[in-house]
């Protein structure tokens, strides 16, 4: 129920359908990256998987306004490049979609 709300919502937020990147996550929209050393490819420009106990959620490490945003999302936790929540019923959503498309804006910002 909560994977078929967030794809809904990140659809809508972005006006972008979803796409399977990989097995396991679901990706929106698309950029291509290069790294210093050379590594270089293609990935979502953000996303989610529904993983053991929890929902990752796919954004940018960091953005202007983001962590004001957390401080107002709900019960998360956080890793450098993911988000996690174990219900979507335990966040705000309209917040969520904030960090959403801030973080799709700075990815954008850096990469296209």
């Amino acid at each position: 129920m909560d994977c078929t709300a967030l794809n809904k919502l990140i659809s809508k937020a972005l006006n972008e359908p979803p796409k399977m990147w990989g097995a396991s996550i679901v990706g929106f929209g698309s950029y291509h990256y290069k790294y210093e050393s050379g590594r270089e490819g293609d990935s979502c420009l953000t996303g989610f998987s529904s993983r053991k106990g929890d929902i990752s959620i796919y954004l940018v490490a960091d953005f202007p306004g983001q962590d004001e945003l957390l401080e107002r999302l709900g019960k998360h936790k956080r890793g450098k490049g993911c988000l996690y929540v174990r219900q979507l019923s335990e966040i705000d959503l309209n917040v969520l979609e904030q960090l959403i498309v801030g973080s799709v804006a700075e990815r954008k910002l850096r990469h296209i």
